[in-house]
């Protein structure tokens, strides 16, 4: 009995803190949404989120994309995002970081990529 406490203790605490280290899509705002179209400076493939670098109007923007799972069963790759790629990313601004957005959806080489 002890054990299963145990175990399940350690599971809600490992669940607390992923949830908690996640920070949600409440700090975008929704009312703004506008489009970036560039060629990827810099990506980083990683969970929870992918990150492309791209150059906007003088400033490098972030864009926080779906998580790797999600963009690899809809067909979206690493390799597609290579630097010096042109992308296409709609999505909304960061109301706390400024040059940050979360993409809806991408365009890479005309296809179309739903991020949620």
């Amino acid at each position: 009995m002890l054990r299963q406490w145990t175990a399940a203790s350690l599971f809600l605490i490992a669940a607390t803190i992923a949830a908690s280290a996640h920070h949600g899509w409440g700090s975008y705002d929704s009312t703004k949404k506008f489009t970036i179209e560039a060629a990827v400076e810099m990506v980083a493939w990683q969970n929870p989120h992918a990150h492309v670098m791209l150059k906007y109007e003088n400033a490098t923007w972030e864009v926080t994309l779906a998580p790797i799972s999600r963009m690899q069963r809809r067909g979206l790759s690493e390799e597609m995002l290579k630097t010096g790629a042109v992308i296409k990313a709609e999505g909304y601004p960061s109301t706390r970081r400024e040059h940050e957005m979360r993409a809806e959806r991408i365009t890479v080489d005309g296809k179309v990529y739903e991020m949620r």
